[in-house]
């Protein structure tokens, strides 16, 4: 056989390897434009002796406009129990905010990056406005189903003129819980 036959069926040969190794590189994880999102997290923490603790519920509804771009509502309830010399007492907070994100990919692990704008109301908050910058990733177990983790920046305002300075003295929320595509 000559040498340009050999080179042909490789070739040939290669054709539907190469057609199949693009269909595995295609994902069937994460959404499509206009599906929606929903996602539940927690976060908590105690002292030692369990008297000082605060445990915290995160809520997203979420829209996708794109594959990559969801705009929706996300809603923070939080419980703080705090013991002293002759005192406790019990605090709760909570906040309501709007957010976009985009995230980068198609492949079970989507890194995003974002910003939100809301209002925190409560107990142990003073009541302002608030915008947060926000990064993290989902982590698709299911091809609709996925484990988040994300970090926001966030830095509160009672007026525009506050928000500015209000950067520098900022707070960080970690979140990390499970979400759906429907």
């Amino acid at each position: 056989m000559n040498r340009m036959a050999v080179i042909t069926l490789c070739l040939v040969g290669a054709l539907p390897m190469s057609a199949f190794a693009q269909d595995l590189s295609k994902s069937n994880y994460g959404p499509v434009a206009g599906d929606r999102e929903f996602s539940i997290a927690g976060s908590g923490t105690n002292d030692r002796k369990f008297d000082n603790g605060t445990f915290g519920l995160v809520g997203d509804y979420g829209w996708y406009h794109r594959e990559n771009i969801i705009v929706g509502i996300r809603q923070s309830l939080n419980y703080a129990t705090i013991k002293g010399e002759g005192f406790k007492d019990d605090f709760w907070n909570g906040s309501t905010r709007g957010y976009a994100n985009y995230q980068f990919g198609t492949a079970q692990m989507r890194p995003f990056v974002g910003g939100s704008l809301g209002l925190i109301y409560g107990d142990g908050v003073k009541d302002s406005g608030f915008a947060g910058l926000e990064a993290g990733a989902k982590y698709y177990v299911l091809p609709k189903t996925y484990l988040l983790g994300r970090a926001d920046y966030q830095w509160f305002f009672n007026t525009s003129s506050d928000a500015d300075d209000a950067f520098r003295d900022g707070a960080w929320a970690l979140t990390a819980g499970v979400g759906f595509n429907f």
